[in-house]
Parts: C-alpha cells; structure tokens; sequence
C-alpha cells in the first residue's frame, strides 16, 4: 500500500492484478456511475446554450434585435458565461459544505440550487435580467459538481482504477454535450421557431439534476470524510461495503490503516488550529504550495489554448469555416460532441492507468496543438473568412476548408483525450486528505474564471482589427502559441501520479520544483521501498511479539 500500483493497467481484465477481485464490485461501478453523472451538469450547459441562444423564438423573448451589433455580442458573451461567473462562488461554497455535511449531502444541495436556478432562467418572462440570474443561481450549483464528484470518485477507487473512475466524470460531461448538440439539433428540425426549441432541450439540465439528487439516497459517504470526522467505526463498514470484503480483511484493514496514519500525521504536522492552520498548510508548505501552482497553472494553460471556447461556440466556428446550413451545422456540431465522448472513453479505458497521465495529457496537446496551427495557418491563406459578411468560399479553397473542419474534430479529440480528462483527475488525487477539498475548491474556481474570461473573450477576439478584434486567424494563432507552451510545461513540470495511493502522493514532491516534472517518479520509488522496509519491519515484530 505504500506507493501503489506503478504498472500498466487492463480494465478488461480486473481479476489478473494482484488486488483482491472482489473490490472490483457492483457497488462500486453504481458509486462511480451516480457520482460520475455529476459530469452532466457542465456537459449540457456546454452543449445547450449555443443553439438555445441562436433559437429565433429565445432571441425573440428577449427582444434581440432591437439592440446594436456590439450589444448583441455582449449580451450572448454574458448569457453563454453567467453560468461560469456563478460557478465560480459554488467551487468556492463546495469545499465548505463538502468538509461540513458530507460529499453526500453537498450533492443533494448543489442539485436544489441547480435546479432552481434553470427554472428561473426558463421563465424569465421576456427579462434579459431574469435570464442572467438564472444562469448565475445554477452556476452555483454547477460549480459544485466540479469539486464534489471528482473528490468523492478519487476517494472511493482502489488506487489501480483511480484513473478510470475519476474520468468517468469526464465521460458524462461529454454525454451530456452530446446529448445536449442532439437536442439542439433535434429541435432546430422539428420544431422551429417554437419556444420548445429552446425549451425543450434546456430541460435536461432538470432532469439529470434529479437523477443525480434520487441516486445519492442511495450511495455511501466517502470513507475517508468520515475517518476526518473521527467515525471509524462507519469508516470501517463502508470500506467493507465499497470493497465488498470483511471488515478484518488484510485489504480493508490495510486499506484503513493508511488512510488514518495518514490523517494522523496531517494533523499532527499542521500549522496551527482551524482556518488558519489550513491556510498556512497551503501556502507555506513548499510541497503543498507546488501542488497548488500546478493546479492554478493548469487552469490557465489548459482553459486558454482555446478548446473549451471551441466546444461553446462550435455552431459559429464551424459557419466560420464554411458550413452555411444552419441545420447542417447543427449536425456537424453533434457529431463533434461523439469524437469528444469517444476521446474521453478511450482515455478512461486505455490510457489513464495503462501510460499514465502524464502520457495521455502530451499525446492530447499534441493532436491539439496540430489541429489549431492548421486552422490559424488556413485562415491566414483565407483571412476574408469571419470579416467579410459579403465573402464566399472558391471551390479551390474548399479542400482547405474540409480539412480545417476534420481539425476542429481532431482538436476536440485532444481536448477530452489531454486536458479536460486530466485537469479533474489529477486535481482531485494531488492533495493531502486535510486541504483536499479547499484546494480543489480554489483550483475550480480558476477554472471557471479563466473559462468565462476566455468564453467573454473570445466573440470579441474573433471580430475583425476594426472593431476591436484580432481576426479569426489571430484568434487561433493565440490558441497555437498557447497550447505549445502548455506542453513544453507539462513536460517540466507536471509528474507521473498514475496508480499511487491518494496517500503516497507526498513522495512525489520531495525533490526541488524544477526536478519533479522529470525526477519525481524515480524519488518517490526510492522512497516507495523506505516504507515498505520500515513496514515490512513493524509487521514482523508485531507477529513476533503476538507469538511469544
């Protein structure tokens, strides 16, 4: 237990680890699947607000047209990102009620908020401030799933599989993108010009919303929550219900034992007694700080190559490149949601726990850093495109086009294969069980303002130089140099945590920041063995002592 699994992962064939075969349960995968759907909350806000947005009769409600070009790009920046401007005081509001009620009941309050919050925004009445506050109150409850589900999901996984299920979570924020761009589609095609077009499919925001509320009465509180509030006699059976094995199993025992040596030593070597304790740990213990800045860092690097804005302004950016259909674009935007969810399958089940994070994050940034430099290099060849309203695409130039389309698919593939699956994974498994939750919170709240700067950014971004813009093409040639510059730090950086236990994470920084990207692995496995040693040691006089 003390460092964990450091070799390559098969999901499909659980039963050959050396891992007791029965932690591998059905209650475990319903866990996964309940907290995981989580997920959704992002994935549907994502995918729906575009074309709920571009609907003739939600533009009508509003009275759209009556205001100026400019007016009408600041009211759908706004509208598109109230939601990220309110997510950013619910990951604030996630670590305070996760660390006082409980990650179960964090959960059922996030979706009341959720929930209220779009049937506000659903009847709004014609009021554009209406349809603001809406969007603000379930970005206070969407901001929670960012740090509810991924914390819960990295506590309850045997470390082999940690990977798989946190990026479960990731998995659902593209079903619900798919979901949501169907939905859209769906509705544009057989109900135009109908308030149900934007109805309709706004409407799945309620309805996992109350999926997720019911499937928490029927979960267990995450273990290591209660080990904290000093239960470790609940502790001990939900482990044992998790893992389905006997509260005396080596495993469990095993298991529970680190988690509460662990606690221990946290608390003994914390700095001081409540808030401010927790606080001077962040920032004043070097290794914690690290984690922090890797966190924070990631946020920005990740949020600005310019993929999360591409998933929220698909319709327009694949108009821009050349498809005129509404419909069709549409549909090409649907079918861009499924690569993504096929890209966060395939990290989850082969990537993961097979290469390791790391791996899977560079593979993502690469395919993404292609995908942007062909698209910023075809706008260049093109740059009439997205700044001359009267301007129509030669033949000769349609190859190139086709070819920037396929690369906003490519560059979605990266994103859910790189960043989107590892920005949740690694900052839910990073942290010391006593500042988890807090700096999970701080780190989604980044996430959230860096994604409604880039998501208020970018329609200003892509307007031509003379309204204030930097053109289409400058626009991805800022995603180019920034998703470049996102790798070459990850590479320095950013170390292997695939198959540690969330305990044994502390070996990976024992070495100066600008060494643990490349040596921190090879540290942590010296230290790894010092461990067992000194285990292997106790254990021995412990059976000694119990013979005499």
């Amino acid at each position: 237990m003390a460092g964990g699994v450091k070799r390559p992962v098969n999901v499909f064939k659980l039963k050959n680890l050396a891992e007791p075969r029965e932690i591998f349960n059905r209650r475990l995968w319903f866990a996964v699947l309940a907290f995981g759907l989580m997920g959704a909350a992002r994935g549907v806000d994502e995918g729906l607000i575009s074309g709920a947005f571009n609907s003739k009769n939600f533009q009508d409600s509003i009275n759209f047209s009556s205001y100026s070009k400019p007016e009408q790009t600041n009211i759908k920046g706004n509208v598109s990102a109230m939601v990220q401007i309110g997510s950013v005081g619910g990951a604030l509001l996630a670590f305070l009620v996760c660390d006082r009620i409980g990650r179960l009941w964090a959960t059922r309050q996030l979706c009341i908020i959720w929930i209220v919050g779009i049937a506000i925004f659903m009847g709004h009445g014609g009021n554009l401030g209406a349809v603001y506050a809406g969007r603000f109150v379930a970005g206070l409850g969407v901001g929670q799933t960012v740090v509810v589900g991924p914390v819960y999901l990295a506590e309850i996984a045997p470390a082999p599989i940690r990977g798989l299920c946190t990026c479960v979570f990731t998995g659902f924020v593209y079903l619900g993108i798919v979901l949501a761009y169907f939905a859209n589609y769906g509705c544009a095609k057989n109900l135009p010009n109908t308030g149900s077009q934007w109805e309709v499919p706004t409407s799945l925001h309620i309805m996992f919303a109350s999926v997720i509320f019911l499937l928490s009465f029927l979960q267990y509180e995450s273990p290591r929550y209660l080990i904290t509030k000093g239960r470790y006699d609940k502790a001990s059976k939900v482990m044992s219900k998790l893992r389905r094995l006997p509260e005396e199993h080596p495993y469990v025992v095993s298991e529970l034992t680190e988690i509460q040596r662990q606690w221990q030593e946290e608390k003994e070597s914390t700095m001081g007694a409540g808030p401010l304790g927790i606080v001077k740990e962040i920032f004043l213990v070097p290794s914690n700080f690290f984690r922090l800045y890797l966190g924070l860092m990631g946020q920005v690097m990740s949020q600005w190559s310019g993929a999360g804005s591409i998933t929220l302004y698909a319709v327009d950016l694949f108009t821009l490149l050349g498809i005129e259909d509404d419909n069709e674009s549409l549909l090409v935007t649907a079918v861009f949601g499924l690569v993504k969810l096929f890209a966060a399958v395939t990290s989850a089940l082969f990537l993961v726990d097979v290469i390791g994070r790391k791996r899977a994050l560079l593979s993502g940034i690469t395919l993404q850093a292609i995908s942007v430099l062909y698209i910023a290099a075809f706008l260049t060849a093109v740059p009439q495109l997205g700044v001359d309203d009267d301007y129509e695409l030669s033949s000769s130039r349609k190859g190139g086009s086709i070819g920037a389309i396929f690369m906003i698919y490519l560059s979605g593939f990266g994103w859910a294969l790189g960043w989107n699956s590892m920005q949740y994974l690694l900052t839910a498994e990073l942290f010391p069980l006593r500042i988890r939750a807090v700096c999970t919170s701080i780190i989604m709240c980044a996430h959230f303002a860096n994604q409604y700067g880039n998501s208020r950014a970018v329609p200003n971004m892509l307007l031509p130089v003379e309204d204030g813009g930097i053109d289409p093409k400058g626009t991805f040639w800022f995603f180019t140099a920034v998703t470049i510059l996102g790798g070459l730090w990850v590479w320095i950086t950013v170390p292997e945590t695939a198959g540690r236990s969330l305990e044994s994470m502390d070996r990976l920084f024992a070495l100066p920041w600008y060494k643990i990207g490349r040596y921190g692995n090879r540290e942590a496995e010296v230290l790894d063995q010092a461990v067992d040693e000194k285990t292997d040691i106790v254990t021995s006089h412990a059976e000694h002592r119990e013979k005499a």
